[in-house]
């Protein structure tokens, strides 16, 4: 397949980005322009010579635009082989006039859908039907045509037909390459969409997936390395993925995030929006170190700290509010030191604070989010060798008026706060899950124990002389007694859990014994 020219190019293109500048340059080489609907008038605007397709098949846009160029006349300059004798006479026979080139990206489907949950009109209106059709008639035959599909592509293209005359075989086979993986990403999370679409209107408790799940993910970044050094890694983005979702994050500062930041600031940023406004959530290895809520965003970060200073080194931060800059200043006192930050904006002094003071403050990873809540009980999925899991997210809201007091005690309205307070941040941390609370901060957590007991004692270990009067929260029902009495024994003034143990009656008769007041939520937060 040798270098080909370009004498005719058809454009039709929903994102503009390029558009006439390219179209200039094919212009100026003598490449004659073939356009249609908004792309015509777009070249036509800007001074360019341009032949509408409706000219040339001799019919017109029809029912709205859905109709305009499937068309033999269009693809069967697309699809004839110029090497095959009876391709060519049944062109010529036909009056079919060869299309070297085709520009063309997709009506924005996948835009459309991640900007919200718009009525489902509106989206198959987005979804494109002759523009996939021209990209893989295009590909197919690139033995003679090149196919561009996305506006990065206009440079490479260009250079060739201006310095080589045409495009290459292997820039027309790379073309090819690419526009196969568009439309097969675009077929995918339109597939997607009516699979959530279907699933959601005939979902029940007992069956809420479908039976296929199409994924599409497209490479965001190349990262330096996966969690250990000796790893290779890379960040994807899910086609269709909300604009509140991580991996639309902004940064706004800092060294280039890494794989294990995605993963904790995926942590921090979830743990966040679970606490009460402000709140602030400390992250380490995946597991919140310190958490608070305050009158102020910063005296919650102060709180947050506090919960385990010397874990808090190197940590990354979620913040549900803006970041002011007293929050800022107290980070960026010395001894302190922060990887990354997520949070829904930063003011201009926090921004002034975080990126001057601190020695770490050219590394720091400053990352703004949208704070749009995604839909609760969404479809997430965990890969195992060969295959995935596939569960509803654990993310919706907890409800208080549904717990009841188990015991004869009964917790006061300071122990009711806490006790809530440490029952939305339980939940973010690895099971086996016990965490410690008192005036709206985490003094202590245990997290990822093969025995609840050594969660409860690495718990209290953490709090030291903050354990007394704390409230002690746990992600599963305690099995024994034993925990009760180990946290009874440390200072904790009340307990809650989920219940539904066999032994239930043996601890809340612990809980009685010493006086203490537990709260059965009747729901497990179980996070591996």
């Amino acid at each position: 397949m040798p270098t080909l020219p370009i004498k005719q190019a058809l454009l039709s293109v929903s994102d503009k980005t390029g558009l006439v500048y390219f179209a200039r340059r094919l212009n100026a080489a003598g490449v004659a322009l073939l356009s249609t609907g908004g792309t015509r008038k777009a070249l036509e605007d800007a001074g360019l010579p341009v032949r509408d397709v409706a000219d040339y098949t001799g019919y017109p846009e029809m029912m709205d635009g859905r109709v305009k160029t499937l068309h033999p006349l269009v693809h069967g300059g697309l699809l004839c082989r110029r090497d095959n004798p009876t391709d060519v006479a049944s062109a010529k026979q036909h009056g079919i006039e060869m299309i070297d080139l085709v520009v063309v990206n997709l009506y924005p489907f996948e835009q459309t859908i991640a900007a919200g949950d718009p009525p489902i009109a509106e989206a198959i209106e987005q979804i494109d039907i002759g523009g996939p059709s021209m990209v893989r008639s295009a590909a197919k035959n690139h033995a003679f045509v090149a196919v561009a599909t996305d506006p990065d592509q206009y440079e490479a293209i260009a250079e060739q037909i201006e310095t080589q005359g045409g495009t290459t075989a292997e820039l027309r086979r790379l073309l090819a390459a690419d526009a196969f993986a568009n439309t097969a990403r675009y077929d995918t999370t339109i597939a997607g969409y009516f699979a959530r679409k279907t699933a959601a209107e005939g979902a029940s408790e007992d069956e809420p997936f479908a039976d296929r799940i199409e994924l599409s993910l497209v490479r965001e970044s190349a990262l330096r390395y996966g969690e250990n050094p000796h790893q290779a890694a890379a960040l994807y983005a899910l086609a269709g993925a909300p604009t509140a979702a991580l991996v639309h994050g902004e940064q706004l500062h800092g060294k280039e995030l890494s794989y294990n930041n995605w993963l904790d600031l995926d942590a921090a940023w979830a743990a966040a929006k679970a606490l009460p406004s402000p709140g602030v959530a400390v992250l380490k290895h995946n597991n919140p170190c310190g958490a608070a809520t305050a009158a102020t965003v910063g005296e919650a970060t102060e709180l947050a700290w506090a919960g385990d200073p010397v874990s808090a080194f190197g940590s990354i931060l979620g913040f549900n509010v803006e970041v002011d800059e007293a929050a800022a200043l107290c980070l960026a006192e010395p001894g302190k030191f922060v990887e990354a930050i997520a949070a829904p904006g930063f003011t201009d002094e926090a921004m002034e604070v975080l990126t001057t003071k601190p020695k770490w403050r050219n590394n720091v990873r400053l990352v703004k989010l949208d704070t749009e809540a995604a839909p609760a009980g969404r479809i997430v999925l965990r890969a195992i060798d060969g295959g995935y899991l596939a569960q509803t997210a654990d993310d919706g809201p907890d409800e208080p008026d549904t717990w009841r007091c188990v015991t004869e005690a009964q917790p006061t309205a300071e122990q009711a706060a806490d006790l809530r307070f440490a029952w939305a941040a339980c939940r973010h941390v690895k099971s086996n899950a016990i965490v410690l609370a008192r005036g709206g901060m985490l003094v202590g957590v245990g997290a990822g124990q093969m025995s609840r007991v050594d969660s409860v004692e690495i718990a209290i270990r953490k709090a030291g002389d903050r354990v007394r009067g704390s409230v002690l929260a746990s992600d599963a029902f305690f099995p024994f007694e034993d925990s009760i009495v180990t946290a009874h024994e440390a200072g904790v003034a009340a307990l809650i859990q989920p219940g539904g143990s066999k032994r239930d009656d043996e601890v809340i008769e612990a809980c009685n014994r010493f006086g203490i007041p537990m709260v059965f939520t009747g729901k497990r937060h179980f996070r591996h």
